[in-house]
């Protein structure tokens, strides 16, 4: 009752309200204490109770607004916007373009209120409405091969227009590239075929791993969604043209493209692409320290060798500030292995930096 300072309260609620009181009392309360616990004063109760006081004498308004529309100009509100020219129309346009035709027959606030006392105040263009969509599910990767994520991005040709196309799938928990395969076209089946034989070298049982992906056309098709499910690898897509929901996949690509050893020229054939890229993807695997790792590779990581490689390498720095103190301002570098990694993680991940470097 607290939070209603300001509100009529009807008869039925104080009747209600003495009801509660007179109950509490014959259970031994103080009207007083029972009054400021439902959050009423007690002089206002002590008032309610006298003969002929429970009608509530505010004075209410007893004169309609002067400027209020009368029901003609609203129903020449709701025909007019209801006209062909007019329906696909906000009052924020309809207003004017009847300016521009010597016609005034109300305010544009005036034409909201009229719709929405019509229940017509919806979506009322020729274009689809906005469909909200959802962020995809917060995924966290505990461990090697819990959450994969893919991507296909595109490697130039000789030819003007035409390219090869690179499947790349990668571990988020340790960066390592898993998979990877480069063709001439994309494909749902193609992609359904790459997963297949990357289960099968990882030895991924069912419902094991989720595989995220963008919204392209290879990554829901009918095949590739088939094979998932007869994997058992749990599916999970970006929102449309939101490349954020794919970062370690965007991330990757960066990377490839902007290697000094990637060709200044195109690709003349497809096996010269898939070539480069089986190189690219033994250096990055193998010999890249990751920045977002604590500077192990993807591949130590994903065999677990990250913890004792970083507990020999906190051992060097200790011995190297034993021998000359006086070259270290303060603590050796914080070497702990990287816990688990999120993927489109929620605000309260963000705030408060649990995100890892992709």
């Amino acid at each position: 009752m607290g939070g209603r300072r300001g509100q009529l309260i009807t008869n039925d609620e104080r009747k209600d309200i003495l009801d509660l009181l007179s109950e509490a009392q014959a259970s031994g309360a103080r009207q007083a204490k029972a009054c400021e616990i439902i959050g009423i004063n007690a002089k206002t109760v002590q008032r309610w109770c006298h003969e002929n006081n429970t009608r509530d004498k505010r004075l209410h308004p007893s004169h309609s607004p002067t400027n209020k529309l009368t029901d003609l100009e609203r129903q020449r509100i709701i025909n007019t916007v209801n006209e062909d020219d007019y329906a696909h129309l906000p009052p924020s346009q309809i207003v004017p373009i009847l300016a521009d035709k010597g016609l005034y027959i109300g305010s544009e606030s005036s034409f909201y209120r009229v719709l929405k006392a019509h229940k017509q105040l919806k979506h009322r263009q020729r274009s689809k409405p906005n469909r909200k969509v959802i962020k995809p599910k917060a995924l966290i990767a505990m461990g090697p091969n819990q959450v994969f994520t893919w991507d296909i991005t595109y490697l130039p040709t000789t030819i003007k227009g035409l390219f090869f196309y690179l499947y790349l799938v990668m571990d988020v928990y340790s960066r390592k590239i898993v998979g990877w395969q480069v063709h001439d076209n994309e494909s749902s089946a193609l992609a359904a075929d790459l997963m297949t034989d990357i289960c099968k070298r990882e030895g991924i049982k069912p419902g094991q791993v989720t595989l995220h992906s963008d919204n392209g056309s290879p990554m829901k098709g009918a095949t590739m969604l088939a094979t998932l499910q007869e994997l058992g690898v749990m599916p999970s897509l970006s929102r449309p043209s939101v490349s954020n929901d794919n970062p370690y996949s965007e991330s990757l690509f960066r990377t490839l493209k902007y290697r000094s050893e990637y060709p200044e020229k195109a690709f003349g054939n497809i096996s010269a692409s898939r070539n480069w890229v089986s190189d690219f993807v033994c250096w990055y695997n193998n010999e890249h320290r990751h920045s977002g790792m604590r500077l192990v590779t993807p591949a130590q990581r994903h065999a677990g060798e990250d913890i004792a490689i970083l507990a020999k390498r906190t051992q060097v720095y200790l011995a190297a500030k034993a021998q000359h103190p006086e070259r270290w301002s303060g603590d050796i570098k914080k070497l702990e292995p990287v816990g688990e990694v999120h993927l489109n993680p929620g605000k309260d991940k963000i705030k408060t930096g649990h995100i890892k470097a992709a």
